[in-house]
């Protein structure tokens, strides 16, 4: 006995939740807090019936079921999330239906079920899965599950378990449960990118809304939520139909991951060469078509190699992700930017307007990327020189001899090559470029796109 209370302490203490920001490890500790403290709170608030005996057991099923037919699909979701951005957690459809025909009681163990559950088949197996991240997703969903209870009981008609004995009465109802679902998705979410931002505190708004429609998955849960909900009220033998509907949702969110990471390069974030290269050329389509300018820049970092040398390939990598934030940060929601290859990047900027327009955008990225500052490894600090500068080539569309992405792409690179001659850390576009004039505005006024791309990185 004392040698597994010894395990379990020594286990404890190795989390690295106690190597997390102080802001994070507070948190997660409030939040477990209030989530245990809120679930006892609310246990004996209802009696508990052997009907609700039996509904429990036919949704615990079912959800242990569904976890199991889609574990294969979920350990694939986790292998591939982003950690900075929230994740979509369909669990919500068993422990929503428990929330609304249940007593707050098999509420919590419905959420306590399917988190042990999916830990002990999917999480667990991930190399290096973090405990108190489990915990703390398992807690927010918790007290969004009890805010969701305080919402359903003080305005739901006959609550718990309404459909049992009087139906949904009317919309008020309806909307009831619509607002229960609305408090709880948002209690999790708002609390998952809490976490994230104070673990990541230069972490940028749109990363962390980067998945923000995936949320729509989110909402299909509580969706299915709400019908699993009637259905084992009435006719409980339905309930596989729900279970079917779950594994087809999750091969959906999985076909979309498979989508979304064949088009995002994994060192940086940005878009891959060849899903750039196909935006682009809608982009140069729509120029054509609509009779509007379309600008392409070509920025290469200069002497990174000796940089790669003189730190290491690790600072390397940091050094290419904080010059993809910093064009992230520069470009519009129009613009895609996107990895071209080692330490290249290539960006478009539909409706650019002008050729000092294009310029304007080159020299605050060429400012951007010298003013980043990237700590070296201690050891080698006095190695070297770790200042990043980039060279920067553009060209326009439309220009002479100009009509297509491959020659749009060869005057940038041809510019590129002029920038690097120069001296490099300097801005050339093609064709005659532009003398030196007043100093560059930080927030230029260009022409805003008509016709949005369908999609943007």
């Amino acid at each position: 006995m004392h040698g597994l209370i010894r395990r379990a302490r020594n286990e404890v203490a190795g989390w690295a939740l106690w190597q997390a920001p102080a802001p994070v490890r507070i948190l997660v500790l409030l939040a477990c807090a209030v989530g245990i403290g809120t679930s006892i709170g609310t246990a004996f608030l209802f009696p508990v019936t052997g009907t609700d005996l039996t509904r429990f057991a036919v949704l615990a099923v079912c959800a242990v079921i569904a976890i199991e037919l889609t574990r294969h699909i979920e350990r694939r979701r986790v292998y591939g999330h982003a950690s900075s951005v929230a994740y979509i957690d369909t669990k919500a459809v068993w422990s929503f239906a428990a929330v609304i025909v249940l007593p707050p009681v098999f509420a919590t163990l419905m959420v306590v079920l399917t988190y042990l559950h999916s830990w002990t088949r999917v999480q667990h197996e991930r190399p290096g899965g973090l405990v108190y991240r489990w915990m703390f997703s398992g807690a927010t969903v918790l007290v969004g599950t009890q805010a969701a209870v305080a919402v359903l009981a003080l305005g739901m008609h006959d609550y718990p378990g309404a459909p049992a004995t009087a139906g949904l009465a009317g919309l008020t109802d309806l909307g009831i449960i619509v607002l229960a679902a609305t408090l709880r998705w948002a209690i999790n979410v708002g609390l998952i990118m809490a976490a994230i931002a104070l673990s990541k505190p230069n972490i940028q708004a749109r990363e962390l809304f980067s998945n923000f429609g995936e949320q729509m998955l989110e909402a299909g849960a509580m969706g299915l939520g709400l019908v699993a909900a009637a259905i084992v009220v009435a006719n409980p033998f339905v309930m596989p139909g729900i279970v079917i509907a779950m594994v087809a949702l999750h091969r959906g969110i999985l076909v979309n991951q498979y989508q979304q990471a064949s088009r995002t390069d994994a060192k940086t974030g940005l878009s891959t060469a060849g899903w750039w290269h196909d935006f682009a050329d809608q982009a140069l389509v729509r120029a054509r078509d609509h009779g509007t300018t379309l600008g392409l820049l070509i920025v290469d970092l200069d002497h990174f190699k000796r940089l790669n040398d003189t730190f290491g390939h690790p600072h390397g990598d940091r050094v290419l992700k904080a010059v993809a934030e910093e064009l992230i940060a520069e470009i519009r929601n129009e613009d895609a930017c996107g990895r071209w290859g080692g330490e290249e990047f290539v960006v478009v900027l539909p409706d650019v307007g002008d050729r000092h327009n294009l310029r304007n955008v080159a020299e605050r990225i060429r400012r951007r990327i010298q003013a980043i500052v990237v700590e070296p490894p201690s050891h080698l600090a006095q190695a070297g020189d770790a200042t990043v500068t980039a060279s920067v080539g553009g060209a326009v569309f439309p220009s002479p001899a100009i009509s297509s992405l491959d020659e749009l792409l060869l005057a940038a690179d041809t510019a590129l090559y002029a920038a690097k001659n120069a001296g490099r850390n300097t801005v050339r576009l093609s064709g005659a470029d532009l003398p030196a004039g007043p100093a560059v505005p930080d927030q230029p006024q260009l022409p805003q796109q008509a016709e949005p791309p369908q999609a943007s990185a």
